[in-house]
């Protein structure tokens, strides 16, 4: 099992050295030019995928990358999408979809969640995905990319990335990241992928 406390001295002593500089500008200074929407799984490391260093993404992650839309309420994700928009002014916000996501698998292949009322709730987020990939049923694959597509609609929905759009101060774009290759594809609007080019 990894020992936290010897990466954090690791940390310490070998990394924060090497970037006190970065450090220091950072303590003072967040300026993200990304919000980065992805999914809790541990194997999803937004940063490592992206080869960006820290302060640079603005990182939201959500069992199944979901973003519900906008509704009246409290709601963590739609405050942190709002700060990182209205507040930091990213000028580019990427939903990240995944292979073999846990919770587009559970959906795909109709496993009971009877036992897990939390994940079945939260997972209702995703409804319209299920329906904009019915003639798919079962393929995961397929789901992941149609759930990609439906919360960047879901995101478009709040006020402050409505706006944002509007004023053309943003960009939305759907990612999807093939664990076992470590390829990343762009889907378009139709949900096509095309490779991703840097």
């Amino acid at each position: 099992m990894h020992d936290l406390a010897e990466g954090v001295a690791r940390f310490q002593q070998d990394v924060f050295p090497a970037k006190a500089e970065l450090f220091a500008r950072l303590a003072t200074h967040h300026s993200p030019h990304t919000l980065f929407i992805g999914c809790s799984d541990a194997r999803v490391v937004p940063e490592l995928i992206t080869g960006c260093e820290p302060g640079e993404l603005f990182v939201v992650r959500t069992a199944g990358n979901l973003v519900p839309a906008c509704a009246p309420g409290d709601d963590g994700v739609a405050a942190s999408i709002e700060y990182a928009v209205a507040v930091l002014g990213v000028s580019e916000i990427i939903v990240c979809g995944h292979s073999a996501c846990g919770a587009m698998t559970a959906l795909a292949h109709g496993h009971d969640l009877s036992a897990t009322p939390s994940i079945a709730g939260w997972l209702r987020h995703a409804n319209a995905s299920r329906a904009r990939a019915a003639t798919a049923s079962g393929d995961v694959a397929a789901l992941v990319r149609h759930n990609v597509l439906a919360q960047l609609a879901n995101l478009a929905t709040h006020p402050s990335v409505a706006r944002a759009l509007r004023e053309n101060t943003v960009a939305l774009r759907g990612w999807v990241y093939d664990i076992g290759t470590g390829g990343v594809e762009e889907l378009d609007a139709t949900g096509s992928e095309t490779a991703f080019v840097a």
